[in-house]
């Protein structure tokens, strides 16, 4: 587990988790610097199946409504009920070994979208994604955040941009064109993986190409779902979803308070009629 001055260390309660030295260096890096790049993740096979599972989505008419969506970007929601290949984004291994050693068990997926920039984008104001959580900084991470590469990330195009080692800050804002601000070049089926609590913005894209890039988000059992999972993915289409990708959309309880119960029973009973009868064997 990730070593760090208690003030800023995760929340991690601990358990068994099977040994992984390099997910343990890549949650120390996260902890100390705030982000950590993974390059070439995805093969070109599935950044080419990713990219044509949001294809029917990315017609350049809709762009976001406001400056922080982007006048010059398309964002796509609910990915999980747009086309269940997406799916890979959430679950992949080697991320979710990043965020088992860095959130309380039975962490949820809080937010999963597209977000497509295209020329003439400005830059995002400086954000965090656990905002939502309303305690004071400096605190630990409740939120992790991944950003996933479909395109290259470079300077031109409005790679991320992030503010390192300031998820450590308390209240304290960054100037808009802060000198400590780092571009997150990578190349394509690359992601950075990075804390809730850190400073980053979408960057100003003024090549003339567009970027591409999926973001999944991750938060405390306890925190409220940025995105309402249980309305943005039917039950017909949770059905069909991994039983790991069931539980991070809040088909799981959090123990000990039975936390997430569906009219007092697992709530894993609503999409799989079995359920209970799969129970009883496994404890036999």
């Amino acid at each position: 587990m990730p070593d760090l001055d208690t003030v800023y260390a995760p929340m991690a309660q601990p358990r068994e988790l099977a040994p992984d030295p390099e997910a343990d260096r890549q949650a120390s890096t996260i902890c100390r610097q705030g982000f950590v790049v993974l390059r070439d993740l995805l093969s070109p096979a599935e950044v080419a199946g990713m990219r044509s599972a949001l294809a029917p989505y990315l017609q350049g008419k809709l762009m976001g409504r406001n400056d922080f969506e982007g006048f010059h970007t398309e964002r796509v929601y609910a990915l999980l009920a747009k086309d269940p290949a997406l799916a890979l984004l959430v679950e992949h291994s080697r991320l979710l070994a990043i965020v088992d050693r860095l959130l309380a068990p039975h962490y949820l997926l809080s937010a999963f979208l597209a977000i497509h920039v295209h020329p003439g984008e400005t830059p995002q104001g400086w954000h965090f994604d656990d905002g939502g959580c309303r305690m004071p900084r400096p605190r630990p991470m409740h939120g992790v955040s991944a950003i996933w590469a479909l395109d290259e990330f470079s300077a031109e195009t409005g790679a991320t941009q992030v503010i390192p080692r300031s998820h450590l800050w308390g209240e304290d804002a960054p100037a808009p064109n802060s000198a400590q601000a780092v571009s997150i070049c990578m190349s394509t089926g690359s992601v950075v993986v990075f804390a809730g609590t850190l400073l980053h913005r979408g960057g100003a894209s003024w090549g003339g190409a567009t970027r591409l890039g999926v973001t999944s988000q991750y938060c405390q059992p306890w925190l409220r779902q940025l995105e309402n999972m249980a309305l943005a993915v039917p039950p017909d289409v949770a059905r069909g979803l991994s039983p790991r990708v069931q539980e991070l959309i809040g088909y799981s309880i959090a123990e000990p308070s039975f936390m997430g119960y569906v009219n007092g029973l697992h709530p894993k009973r609503l999409i799989d009629p079995e359920y209970a009868q799969k129970k009883r064997t496994k404890h036999r």
